[in-house]
């Protein structure tokens, strides 16, 4: 049984925790040792009840044992959420004990975050990081709830894809020159992700089937390369056909690279990296071609426009891209459906034309008064 006595000059709250064990809280009011009782029972009826010493955790602890038990995220993903977390979210709470933190201080962070000119998308980030901190922290039974309620973060601005017209795709592919035009095309035409493509593997590439078969990526770690079997999402992998022309170009490609495991590579058979293929082969093929600014990435919204420009369907362009919902797709690519609104009216007109012709409507509609018919007047014995 909960009870209240004096104590020191003060009113001391009895009861048991679920476990059977008595606690004590002082107050300097009785009124409060009261309410604190009642809310205690409250909780415990609920099934809500907290210890409070797990509360007192200290955030860096428990931040740090979270982020180690996360054994499911892609070694690119790691690192990213690691130097999130030691540059930006546990210098802001440090050894601030967790159940201590509030919505307030959590703003508070947020909006240094943006004084400091990060990024919104990186400020989001880290509050993604921070936030599933305090998740798991209510899953352990930590604290009650999550401080992150309310929060207000920056919007990203919305910026207009790239969308380049296929006699622009064919300057590009001269002006980055033949050992890499074959990667260009395959960007535009296949749809693929830069790490799908520099980590697509000759044993994955099967040119007399047309097919490219997406199952793995290449992934530049701390440094490192390293070719991984897993994509993006589980929607990444995915079989996709080639048009003859690209099989053609994939073919004498093969015969003339290096010989390496990889479709695509440097010079010296060496696996492609982002940061020195933009320097040295896209950022100056890119400037003759007098097309930038012009990201490697926008290669793939073009491959988007183009198979919307041919009337596929917002479904086919997902299963392509390998988007993991079509909510993805109509997101970033949806206001490129309307531009189709007067192809579609006109296919309409001609299906109701064809129509009407074959079904020899026309000659079913004439100028002739119509012909009145008697109908014979009932009986009085059967009417009604």
């Amino acid at each position: 049984m909960a009870s209240i006595r004096e104590h020191h000059g003060k009113y001391q709250a009895r009861y048991y925790d679920p476990t059977g064990r008595q606690r004590t809280k002082s107050f300097a009011r009785k009124s409060d040792a009261r309410a604190f009782l009642a809310a205690v029972e409250t909780d415990k009826r609920r099934g809500e009840w907290i210890d409070p010493r797990l509360a007192a955790v200290p955030f860096d602890d428990w931040a740090w044992q979270h982020f180690e038990s996360k054994h499911n995220l892609r070694a690119s993903t790691r690192a990213t959420d690691r130097s999130f977390l030691t540059n930006h979210v546990i210098p802001a709470f440090t050894r601030s004990p967790i159940g201590r933190i509030t919505p307030l201080d959590v703003q508070g962070w947020i909006n240094g975050l943006v004084e400091q000119r990060l990024a919104p998308k990186t400020v989001k980030h880290c509050y993604r990081v921070f936030a599933g901190i305090m998740a798991s922290a209510v899953e352990a039974r930590l604290i009650v709830e999550s401080p992150c309620h309310a929060i207000a973060l920056p919007r990203i601005p919305r910026t207009e894809q790239r969308f380049l017209a296929a006699d622009e795709v064919e300057r590009l592919a001269a002006s980055v020159g033949p050992m890499h035009a074959p990667l260009v095309y395959s960007a535009v035409y296949l749809g693929c992700r830069w790490g799908e493509l520099v980590g697509l593997k000759r044993e994955h590439l099967d040119l007399l089937r047309r097919k490219a078969h997406i199952v793995g990526t290449l992934e530049e770690v701390g440094g490192k390369v390293r070719w991984v079997p897993e994509t993006k999402t589980n929607s990444s992998r995915r079989s996709l056909s080639i048009p003859p022309f690209l099989c053609d170009l994939l073919a004498r490609h093969l015969r003339d690279a290096p010989e390496t495991e990889f479709v695509f590579s440097t010079a010296t058979g060496a696996p492609l990296r982002r940061s020195s293929f933009r320097e040295a082969i896209w950022l100056p093929a890119v400037s003759r071609a007098g097309l930038g600014p012009l990201r490697f990435h926008d290669l793939r919204h073009t491959c988007a426009a183009l198979l919307i420009a041919n009337g596929a369907h917002s479904k086919e362009v997902q299963v392509r891209l390998g988007h993991s919902s079509i909510t993805t797709t109509m997101n970033v690519y949806g206001h490129l459906l309307p531009s189709l609104d007067e192809q579609l009216t006109s296919g309409l007109e001609r299906t109701y034309r064809e129509a009407r012709r074959e079904a020899n409507v026309d000659q079913m509609w004439t100028k002739a008064p119509a012909e009145v018919v008697a109908l014979p007047v009932a009986s009085s014995a059967h009417t009604l």
